[in-house]
């Protein structure tokens, strides 16, 4: 079962909601907030698998509850992960962008349909993005403006692991990796696995935010 905590400021935009993720098999409403403020604090009574997040809201803005839920202290606490969905009015925005940098798996329109929202939150769960990788690239291109140095994690990965880690920050599937560099998909999941451990990220999105943090998405 996905536990899915939704954050809204309107009642009738997250009532509607959780009558969708209701519906869902395999998915439950565990509770709702209506900002930021309270959205972290059940976040962390409450231990959801999914986050559906406002962007904008009073109190404090989904930008900032997603900063505050992937808190370092915040994460070594979980038993699992949880997972951020930011939900915005606006395409390829740069609040979602900011918010992507802080942790959140990508962003959704609040006009999308509920297949692609039920779609989104088993994706999400997964630990993959839930937007396209051209789509996630341009969103974070204005990004990094002043790009970080390579730090020395990454460049003790291995020759095999830079190749994947290449091919994840390009948006590849395992399956298409595993093409790319002739191995198998369990061995590419073993590849990723490590390059997760090595640099310390949270999942896939997070690779592709570290490129192009560190100008390695080229």
């Amino acid at each position: 079962m996905i536990r899915v905590l939704l954050v809204d400021d309107q009642d009738l935009f997250r009532e509607g909601v959780a009558v969708i993720v209701g519906a869902q098999e395999g998915m439950e409403v565990v509770g709702q907030a209506g900002d930021g403020l309270h959205a972290v604090r059940m976040v962390d009574e409450l231990a959801p698998d999914v986050v559906l997040m406002d962007i904008r809201m009073p109190e404090m803005d989904g930008v900032e509850a997603t900063r505050q839920i992937f808190l370092p202290e915040r994460v070594a606490r979980r038993e699992h992960p949880v997972r951020v969905i930011v939900l915005t009015t606006f395409n390829l925005d740069d609040r979602a962008a900011t918010a992507i940098r802080h942790g959140a798996s990508g962003f959704l329109l609040k006009d999308t349909t509920p297949v692609l929202l039920r779609d989104a939150i088993r994706t999400v769960h997964a630990g993959n993005a839930v937007l396209a990788p051209q789509d996630l690239s341009t969103l974070l291109e204005g990004q990094f403006r002043t790009q970080r140095p390579v730090p020395p994690a990454y460049l003790a990965l291995t020759e095999k692991e830079r190749e994947v880690f290449a091919a994840v920050a390009r948006g590849l599937s395992n399956t298409e990796i595993a093409a790319l560099v002739f191995a198998g998909e369990s061995t590419v999941k073993t590849h990723v696995g490590a390059i997760l451990r090595k640099l310390g990220l949270r999942d896939r999105v997070q690779i592709v935010v570290f490129a192009h943090e560190h100008a390695l998405a080229g």
